[in-house]
């Protein structure tokens, strides 16, 4: 599997011009899965809310949750560089609650980073974080704790004063400390020169092929989440319909009789069975009497 990757190892790829790939996970099971891939990053998103919880959005999502959700994916991940998402109203208050749910995520999490959505205002409290040793991933462009203000799920950037914002954003950020940049929903052609003038990895999600690395949500790459699709999302599976069919093959099965089948079965030796039978026969007897 190689060695665990590190941050050094992160900013080595860009500077080197190698992509780095990042996807979601929220279970055990999964995150062993892409870490035995061969993943860079894995995320636990805050995203789990919709996809694993039914929300209409991210914004009910906990902090309990992200921690709970982060130890079972840690259990999983060996190499990949793991970075907890900081939920809806964590981080927003105050530095200090920032830093105290922040050290949540890490020391209970098991993640080695933390991400936060927000451009320049969001700056200060990066910065506070990186200061007492927590490694922050910002998150600019489209930023779905903040679906209701943006007005919907709608690319960023699109204006001469949009894109001159996000990318003052990303400087402000790169400046504070963080370590890479999730650019989410922002044109190509722009998220490209966002990751050329900063010196820190960009992720782009919906943001082209200029950005330094790729992220998706891992049920929306497998079809396991068909309430919506992105434009951006190339689906590599189908795994949603084969579940549906396997379950329902499981219930034409049962109902008919043919699972379990003898493979399926237990057995037991032939002389325990007749003994079992002549034991019942003499407790019947003595009832009988």
């Amino acid at each position: 599997m190689g060695e665990k990757i590190t941050l050094h190892d992160l900013q080595s790829r860009k500077e080197r011009g190698e992509k780095i790939t990042m996807l979601t996970a929220y279970d055990y099971p999964t995150a062993l899965l892409l870490d035995q891939a061969g993943m860079d990053i894995i995320l636990v998103g805050d995203s789990l809310g919709m996809v694993v919880y039914g929300f209409d959005s991210t914004l009910p999502v906990t902090l309990d949750m992200m921690v709970m959700h982060t130890q079972a994916v840690r259990r999983g991940v060996k190499r990949a560089f793991l970075i907890g998402d900081m939920p809806f109203m964590s981080y927003q208050i105050s530095i200090e609650e920032a830093r105290r749910n922040a050290a949540r995520l890490l020391a209970e999490g098991g993640a080695d980073a933390v991400k936060v959505e927000g451009g320049r205002h969001m700056a200060p409290t990066v910065q506070a974080l990186v200061e007492i040793g927590i490694a922050v991933q910002g998150h600019i462009g489209l930023t779905p704790q903040s679906i209701s203000a943006l007005g919907g799920f709608k690319t960023q950037g699109k204006s001469v004063e949009a894109a001159c914002q996000l990318l003052d954003d990303a400087r402000a950020l790169e400046s504070a400390g963080a370590f890479s940049i999730v650019l989410e929903a922002i044109p190509a052609r722009l998220a490209g020169l966002i990751s050329q003038s900063i010196s820190i990895p960009t992720i782009g999600i919906g943001a082209g092929a200029g950005c330094d690395g790729q992220v998706l949500v891992t049920h929306d790459l497998l079809g396991l989440f068909d309430r919506f699709t992105p434009k951006f999302v190339r689906r590599y599976a189908e795994i949603g319909k084969t579940m549906q069919a396997a379950f329902e093959a499981y219930r034409d099965d049962v109902q008919s009789g043919s699972f379990p089948d003898e493979k399926c079965s237990f057995t037991m030796p032939e002389a325990v069975w007749e003994a079992l039978e002549a034991a019942l026969r003499s407790d019947d007897a003595r009832h009988v009497r």
